[in-house]
């Protein structure tokens, strides 16, 4: 039979095994984030400074603006802003109807973008933060810059994780394309 001490050394070692087990299984349910270029992998670490709603899209891949941003026209924005502020408008256009880049509003036209997304992939939340962080390869024209300020080469200054939150949210608020709306669901 086990001595006590056998005994109590098996109950520890099973439950650090159970414990390293649940950590393994937490750090699989974060998001992994694919390029809209080349689809390979890229990381967005978690900051001291992030907010609630970065920590829960970096753990869900879920925008908790969007639903906040659809329900509350003045929250909406704060995405507003981001846009306007880092030149976004410069090329999207300022009612994101779209310039030298593709509508984001998606309400029309003869453009083969005009009515539904570039990417297809820019349906879900996540999708369009992969596109937004790490740019695009330009299949509708003209390639987009880096934003996301973790990524190597970034636009000027880069933009924080919550910032394109916010900006995805508002592009969200405007849409009017075909596409069905999954990012509500």
């Amino acid at each position: 039979m086990f001595s006590n001490k056998a005994l109590r050394s098996t109950l520890i070692i099973s439950m650090l095994t159970l414990v390293g087990l649940t950590f393994s299984f937490q750090a699989k349910a974060a998001c992994d984030f694919v390029s809209t270029k080349d689809n390979s992998p890229f990381v967005i670490k978690g900051t001291d400074t992030d907010t609630p709603e970065v920590k829960e899209f970096l753990a869900t891949c879920k925008n908790p603006y969007t639903a906040k941003f659809a329900a509350d026209a003045e929250a909406a924005k704060q995405g507003k802003k981001v846009l306007s502020y880092n030149g976004c408008t410069g090329c999207h256009g300022g009612n994101l109807g779209g310039l030298m880049a593709p509508s984001l509003v998606k309400n029309g036209g003869v453009g083969a973008f005009d009515t539904r997304w570039v990417y297809a992939k820019n349906g879900t939340d996540k999708g369009m933060f992969e596109t937004i962080a790490n740019g695009t390869p330009g299949i509708s024209g003209g390639t987009m810059f880096i934003w996301h300020n973790q990524l190597e080469g970034h636009t000027g200054d880069g933009l924080t994780t919550d910032e394109i939150l916010k900006a995805i949210s508002y592009i969200r608020t405007v849409y009017k394309g075909t596409d069905e709306k999954t990012w509500l669901k």
